[in-house]
């Protein structure tokens, strides 16, 4: 009777505890509240016009996914890399046709010469000197029997080459984007599970005390409780180094690394897209970059194979020239005019293995071509079996939410009374926070399972409202948490 009696008063004498353990900012005996401080505290609130944190020495910025992607795009040296590589690639096309342009050129001299063989004939030493005032030459190409519009063609092709490579790197960037970001967010929900986990723990090793105090449980309660709350600590300081790593990936990748400290306006959530493996593969084929590249190198090398076929044909060409000098500077002038038709210099064994170089190579992209179609395909299947198989976690994620939650509820009532020992109240609220944890690793697993997808496809999707599925989500998620 006196036990129960001692029992009952120390649970009314906990509850003021318990009460102000929740609306503490200290979180633990030793935890610096400055440094650790309570989730609610690090909320952004507005200052002045400005979104601050509080404590904070620096001002902050808001960023949301659709932001972050919009940095990224803006700043990524590897998009800027890439874009410069097709306007290289457009100019390299005008250089081509420039073929087709006059070619200018603008000489001047002197030459003294002495002909050796006349001068020992006539027995005198005989020297000419020769000036050229100025030689001006214009030369134009007539027709080349489309070398050089395969050239220009090929040229073309790069171009395009170049575009699908920007395109594919713009992809790639977006993805590491979005991983990185719900990376990001994955580690803010865990830093809160161990911020609750310190608060709780917390609270255990205070009960553990004042029910050592009174008497009613032994000295090594208080030691396990007070091990546990230093454990909790050090997953707290281990979940805070991971968001600022993450942080600071999540910056490299926007390319942005020295950006003012900003706060993430967004949660991990569950958001459902419908579509088919099938609609998926027909999306990519219009939409997936480096599939549109492989045909462009295929087609590239189909025209190089005709260029180097048309190595055997002649330029037509008109040439005209005007000559100011002689044994003087301006003693004499004249002019040449003429058309030519130039052949080249023609080995028949080369430019017959160059044929079959060029017909190999193409036969080469044909089968690249096949081959990166077969690993896009495989791509998609692996992307849309995953986020399939992680949006069928998510259900089961939350009912061990709830039923490890309610377990814990229990044993903590339990140990309340004195009829739990502090080992099932650890190993409840052990299963407790790492069912919290499963839950957001299944969130943080589908949202890059879907970005995956959205890879491989090429193509961002629109995630479709399905009010049953978000209620029924939204309504376990609040009874879990």
């Amino acid at each position: 009777m006196i036990k129960r009696i001692a029992i009952f008063i120390l649970i009314f004498s906990l509850g003021g505890f318990a009460q102000a353990a929740q609306t503490s900012p200290q979180v633990g005996n030793s935890l610096n509240p400055k440094e650790f401080p309570h989730a609610e505290e690090v909320l952004p609130k507005k200052v002045d016009d400005k979104v601050v944190i509080e404590g904070s020495v620096e001002k902050n910025i808001d960023l949301t996914l659709e932001r972050c992607i919009e940095i990224a795009l803006g700043n990524n040296p590897e998009i800027n890399a890439a874009f410069h590589d097709v306007l290289a690639s457009d100019a390299k096309i005008k250089q081509v046709w420039s073929n087709y342009f006059p070619q200018f050129s603008w000489q001047t001299g002197y030459t003294r010469i002495r002909q050796l063989q006349l001068s020992d004939a006539l027995g005198k030493n005989l020297t000419f000197n020769y000036f050229i005032l100025g030689q001006i030459t214009l030369q134009q190409m007539l027709y080349d029997f489309g070398v050089t519009q395969n050239q220009a063609t090929i040229r073309r092709l790069e171009y395009e080459g170049q575009k699908s490579t920007l395109s594919e790197t713009i992809n790639n960037v977006i993805y590491q984007t979005k991983d990185a970001y719900f990376n990001l967010l994955y580690s803010y929900e865990k830093k809160r599970v161990a911020e609750m986990t310190v608060s709780q723990y917390s609270m255990f090793y205070d009960q553990a005390k004042a029910f050592y105090e009174i008497g009613l449980n032994p000295k090594v309660d208080v030691t396990i409780a007070e091990s546990n709350l230093s454990n909790a600590k050090l997953q707290l300081i281990q979940a805070s180094n991971a968001v600022n790593l993450a942080v600071a990936k999540l910056n490299n990748i926007m390319g942005v690394p020295f950006i003012d400290p900003y706060n993430v306006q967004e949660r991990l959530r569950y958001e459902p897209v419908n579509i088919t493996l099938e609609g998926a593969v027909d999306i990519a084929r219009e939409a997936r970059p480096d599939l549109k590249l492989a045909e462009t190198k295929v087609e590239a090398a189909k025209q190089t194979l005709k260029l180097v076929k048309k190595s055997y044909f002649p330029t037509l060409s008109v040439e005209g020239q005007v000559q100011v000098g002689g044994k003087d500077w301006t003693s004499n002038h004249g002019y040449n005019l003429g058309g030519y038709l130039n052949f080249p210099t023609i080995n028949g064994m080369l430019i017959r293995n160059e044929i079959k170089e060029a017909r190999y190579l193409y036969d080469k992209e044909l089968a690249n071509a096949q081959v990166t179609q077969n690993r896009i395909y495989l791509e998609i299947q692996n992307a849309y079996l995953t986020l399939v198989e992680k949006k069928n976690q998510i259900p089961v994620a939350i009912l061990q939410v709830k039923q490890a939650k309610e377990n814990y509820e229990l044993s903590y009532g339990r140990y309340r009374v004195g009829e739990a020992n502090p080992i099932e109240l650890k190993e409840a609220q052990t299963t407790y926070q790492t069912a919290q944890l499963n839950y957001y690793g299944a969130l943080y697993q589908y949202n890059t399972a879907k970005a995956a997808l959205e890879k491989a496809i090429g193509k961002n999707l629109a995630s479709k409202a399905d009010e049953d599925i978000e209620l029924e989500l939204d309504e376990d998620i609040k009874a879990a948490k």
